[in-house]
């Protein structure tokens, strides 16, 4: 993950939670999401000397919206961005999400 990502998603982050990847596991972005007053549910990576506990079951709950991601991506005009006005755009999200779901 790019690292110039971070304090602009933290910046903008609602919520009671952050839920990233082992990408985002670094001390400063740690400390930027508690001084926003979140949780972070950020896996440590492996060469972190002092793991931290994460809540489980929220964290499979992020794995659950990336797969939701993965297979509205399947379709093409969602992939591709074709359409380029937002309402349309927003209109195949929302056609391709229920038939992700219908399925």
């Amino acid at each position: 993950h790019d690292a110039t990502e971070a304090p602009a998603l933290i910046e903008k982050a609602q919520g009671e939670n952050f839920i990233a990847d082992k990408g985002y596991d670094s001390d400063k972005i740690i400390v930027a999401i508690a001084a926003k007053g979140m949780n972070s549910v950020i896996p440590s990576k492996r060469n972190r000397i002092h793991k931290r506990e994460i809540d489980k079951h929220l964290y499979k709950e992020r794995h659950l919206v990336e797969n939701f991601f993965c297979k509205i991506k399947e379709f093409r005009r969602v992939a591709t961005r074709y359409e380029k006005n937002a309402v349309n755009f927003l209109g195949f999200v929302l056609f391709a999400a229920i038939k992700v779901w219908l399925a």
